[in-house]
Order: structure tokens, then sequence, then C-alpha cells
């Protein structure tokens, strides 16, 4: 079974962790195809790390509107698909982009199976070009995966009436995202942690209104870059807090799980916006993987993700996620007891081999 798939996500090196658990399974020559950067908006240039890269062959080409989430393509696909002879092309991408409908074309002229993968959980309609983008992979996949439930009911609705499987994106590697070695935390001296996107949807500023109402001996790390930095440096100015408040840039994904390991509470406050909603969360689950306590908003995926492995508060609410944060403080056991809830929820569910597993018996019925 030979599988090509195609993904910018895949510029993640920690992300790539799957893509050798997949090449492991049996009766598997994986070929992945990546741009050599990603240019995330109101981010920035995100580029291509090669981590973990043994099992299968990786092969970059060149990109088009680098950024554009809905137009980018990859000009040279076509020819990777006639040169590799695939039996199965992924596209790691939304069925309604260009970049999905140019793979699946390609892919479908050679007689390959094809299949993609849906994030968007806000039910819109698509205009042209992109609603016939979405109906010819409707139409063309011999499969489909979404990130949630509402995700894949989005789908229905939209018309997809063939084999579908909800299903993360990607796993954690539980040897990479591994919990420190500590005894049971204090309640001094407390580092509150958020590692993601500076923009106005994930919350990152309700986070410093809650801090500021917390003790002085309670600290805060972000880390990310975006078009918020501005908006948080002058809010902590505002607040007197600048001396317990750490803005660091972004970091390489394989940084991260030594960053989760330095905190000892990680915060997604996401708020959910007329055009977004959280997805899914996914710094959630490597820090529950480091058995770091997580507080979440009650934003879309996040209290599905988070289950009974943390806390969840209303999102927007700066007053209940001000007392979670203080619940928490006062309460290494509860931190510990949420840290070690978390371990076992992304070994139950979450690692990067059983979603890789997951992937490898959608592509076998997809032969059948």
């Amino acid at each position: 079974m030979r599988i090509l798939m195609l993904s910018k996500a895949l510029v993640n090196g920690a992300y790539q962790k799957k893509c050798e658990e997949l090449a492991a399974l049996p009766n598997v020559e994986l070929i992945v195809a990546v741009p050599p950067a990603w240019h995330e908006p109101r981010v920035g240039v995100i580029p291509l790390e090669r981590r973990f890269t043994c099992g299968y062959r990786m092969v970059t080409l060149p990109i088009v509107f680098n950024g554009r989430h809905h137009l980018h393509f990859y000009p040279t696909f076509g020819r990777l698909v006639h040169q590799t002879h695939p039996d199965i092309v992924h596209a790691d991408e939304e069925s309604f982009n260009l970049a999905t409908f140019l793979a699946l074309h390609a892919s479908v002229q050679y007689g390959a199976r094809c299949c993609f993968y849906n994030y968007a959980n806000i039910d819109r309609f698509y205009p042209p070009p992109f609603n016939l983008f979405e109906r010819y992979a409707f139409r063309h996949a011999s499969h489909a995966f979404a990130c949630t439930n509402e995700a894949a009911a989005i789908m229905r609705r939209h018309g997809y009436t063939g084999p579908l499987t909800i299903l993360p994106q990607f796993g954690v590697d539980p040897d990479l995202y591994t919990p420190a070695h500590r005894g049971l935390p204090s309640r001094h001296n407390l580092v509150i942690g958020y590692i993601g996107r500076l923009v106005p949807e994930k919350g990152v500023l309700d986070l410093l209104e809650a801090v500021a109402r917390l003790p002085e001996t309670i600290h805060l790390r972000l880390i990310g870059d975006g078009v918020l930095r501005p908006a948080i440096e002058a809010r902590t100015a505002a607040l007197s807090i600048g001396a317990r408040v750490e803005l660091l840039p972004s970091i390489p994904s394989t940084r991260v799980p030594d960053e989760l390991r330095r905190i000892d509470i990680l915060v997604l406050p996401s708020h959910t916006t007329r055009t977004w909603k959280e997805q899914f969360g996914r710094i959630l689950v490597e820090a529950m993987s480091c058995a770091v306590p997580v507080v979440g908003s009650s934003s879309a995926a996040i209290p599905d993700v988070i289950g009974n492995a943390g806390i969840i508060y209303p999102e927007g609410n700066i007053a209940a996620l001000t007392a979670a944060l203080q619940r928490l403080a006062d309460d290494p056991a509860l931190r510990s007891d949420l840290g070690q809830r978390g371990r076992e929820r992304v070994l139950a569910h979450y690692t990067q081999a059983a979603i890789a597993r997951s992937y490898h018996t959608a592509y076998r019925s997809m032969l059948k």
C-alpha cells in the first residue's frame, strides 16, 4: 500500500512522528510532500523542521500563495503523483481548498484512491469556486476524516455521503512529551503558561486580566508570535504586572515539551468568534502528556479534548478563569491529580501510534 500524503502541517517536526509510526505498520510505503515553510497569517513564517523522518520519504515541493489557507497549491504535485504511482493520496487539507481540489484531481486522473481532512466546525456557505472544490472532493473521495463530531455533521449537511472517520489530525508522542521529574508542587511561585498564536481569538488578554487579580507569587509565561503582541505588551504595562509576565517568541515544535515541563498550569482561553471557534487545541494534549494540569475555556472542542483531566470555565468569563487558577494555586494535590489524569487520557486516546493505527485501518478500507 503506497500512500502519498500532502500536508503543510507536517513542517512541524513533532507532528512527523505520526508518519514514522504509520510507515512502520504492515504493508505501508509512505511518501510525504511538504512545503519548505508555511507562512501562517498574522503570525509569521514556520520553517520546515526535519525531526522524525525515518522509514518514509519526505519530499519538499514549491508552494504558490503560501499563507493563503484556501488558495495555496503545489504546482508540481501532479508530477509527483505520476512519479510515485500511489495507491492512496491523502490531501491533508479541507475539502474546499484549492490545494485539495488540485491534489484530488491529479490523483483521480491517475486512478489513486483519495481522502481529505476537515477541521471546519462553523457551518457557512462557500462561494464559488470553493463550493465547487468541496463538491468535487465529496464526489471523488473514497474516505474523509473530520476532527470532531461537529465538523463531521457539517460535511454531511453539505452533501458528503461517503465513509467518514472522526480522528485527530495528529497525536502526541508520549516519549517526547514526558512529565517533569518533580515532587508534589509548591503553592508558591507558580508559573502559568500559554503556548500558541498571539491572535485575538485565542483569548490571551483574558489570561493577563486573570493573572493581574492573582497573588504576586503567581507568574505568567507567554510563548508565541502574532499580531496581538503589541496589545499584550501594552496591557501588561497598564496592569503593572510586567515583573510577573514573560513574553517570549515562538519556538521550534520539538522544544515545546521542555517549555511545558517548566510551567505548573497550562491555559487555553480561546474565544468563539463569528468566523472561528476552537477546533481542537493541540497544546492541551501536549501539556496533558507532560502531566501539566490544564485550564480551558468552553469554546467548541476544548471540553471534549480535556474531558475530566482539567478545568473548564465559560469562555470570556475572567472571574471564572481567575477562580479556576486560584483554586489550582491553592491545591497542589489537585494539580498533581489533574496532571496524572491528563497523562492517562493521552495514553488512552491521543498517542501518535494509536492515531497512526486508526489511519492505517481507514486506508486499508479504501482499497477494498
